[in-house]
């Protein structure tokens, strides 16, 4: 081999070196989506129906800091809703575009949600598609061609998050039932697996669950009904196989996280949008904490105000009479605090799997 040969296969053999590290540290701390053998104590910052205002988009920047200058944080959850009901949707898809529309409106919070420093997870609310017929949101959106665009920007690539330090979890996009290739279609769901504890995540969002008829030109009732069975059919294999997934690796406990508030008193009252919609959600729930035996935590925003609560303990309370399961001692639900109220924060949450209780929390305040 003369000595231009030799020169030319090194120079490969060096590329392929920077190419490989290139990768690694591209993905370092993506680890696997199922991480068993980490007990590890990891914190999560939490928030969701953010932002709500102009105000608080202006001061994004806060919000930000304050999650990313904090050491313990590995990882960030938001639940859902990127915009208020009373603000519009982007209009994506419609030719010409509603008056009340802001197309701009969604790409600006993704280049906000991309400042995080540590992986981030987002599961959508109804604001951002299910509602964006309503006239309190302009009539400026379609609510399956905003959700379409939801997906497309928000989850780019099946089976990683956003965020700077990218992390790699399941996608239901990808680990679907193969007798249910409809579910193919729902990236939003995912899951990982550290700390000894299963995190999983469903589309569910408030409006009972989306099935408040769609209004005005958006109105196509048999459109609905097919989004909604597919989505809660899918929501609920998911679900199944995230216990069966913590069952098998013997975790210590679950997390799950999703948007509607399935226990708002509010929605129950005259004139509310109704909670009957989320009884199959509630009832196998409340059947998979009561086989898994372990603390299982949900957290959900939608109605805005923090709150800890244990909303199936006691079947003859107000929270326990909505669904009408049988008392579930070991589900633990968490409202985050939402962008209507005062003081702005997020949701410091611990998970220590040498605790009896795994789950830690407190509130982080970054505007007064």
């Amino acid at each position: 081999m003369n000595k231009f040969a030799i020169l030319t296969r090194r120079l490969f053999v060096i590329i392929a070196a920077v190419i490989a590290l290139a990768a690694t540290i591209a993905n370092a701390g993506n680890g696997t989506p199922i991480n068993d053998g980490s007990a590890n104590k990891t914190t999560l910052a939490v928030f969701g129906d953010w932002p709500y205002s102009l105000d608080l988009l202006n001061n994004a920047p806060l919000l930000i800091d304050s999650i990313n200058s904090d050491p313990k944080v590995r990882l960030v959850l938001h639940i859902g809703d990127i915009h208020s009901g009373s603000m519009p949707c982007t209009g994506v898809g419609l030719n010409p575009l509603p008056a009340g529309s802001n197309p701009d409106w969604n790409i600006g919070i993704f280049n906000i949600f991309e400042q995080l420093k540590d992986p981030f997870v987002y599961t959508p609310g109804d604001n951002e598609w299910t509602d964006c017929h309503k006239s309190k949101e302009f009539s400026s959106g379609d609510p399956l061609k905003e959700l379409a665009s939801v997906r497309s920007l928000f989850f780019p690539e099946p089976g990683y998050t956003l965020g700077e330090r990218k992390k790699r979890v399941l996608s239901q996009a990808e680990n679907y039932d193969p007798h249910f290739p409809a579910d193919a279609q729902f990236v939003e769901n995912v899951m990982w697996e550290e700390s000894e504890v299963l995190f999983v995540t469903i589309n569910l969002p408030g409006s009972n669950n989306d099935t408040l008829p769609w209004t005005g030109a958006f109105a196509n009732p048999t459109a609905q009904a097919r989004e909604v069975a597919e989505r809660s059919a899918a929501d609920l294999r998911w679900l199944d196989r995230a216990f069966a997934q913590a069952e098998a690796d013997n975790t210590r406990a679950v997390l799950i996280g999703l948007q509607a508030d399935m226990w708002d008193l509010a929605q129950i009252a005259p004139g509310g949008d109704g909670l009957d919609k989320y009884k199959p959600f509630v009832q196998k729930i409340a059947d998979f904490c009561i086989r898994f035996g372990l603390p299982v935590l949900l957290i959900n925003g939608d109605s805005h105000l923090f709150e800890g609560d244990h909303p199936l303990a006691d079947p003859t309370s107000d929270t326990g009479k909505i669904h009408g399961t049988q008392a579930v001692p070991n589900l633990t639900r968490i409202t985050v605090q939402g962008s209507t109220n005062k003081p702005s924060e997020w949701l410091r949450l611990t998970i220590d799997p040498r605790s009896s209780d795994v789950f830690s929390w407190e509130n982080v305040v970054y505007l007064p």
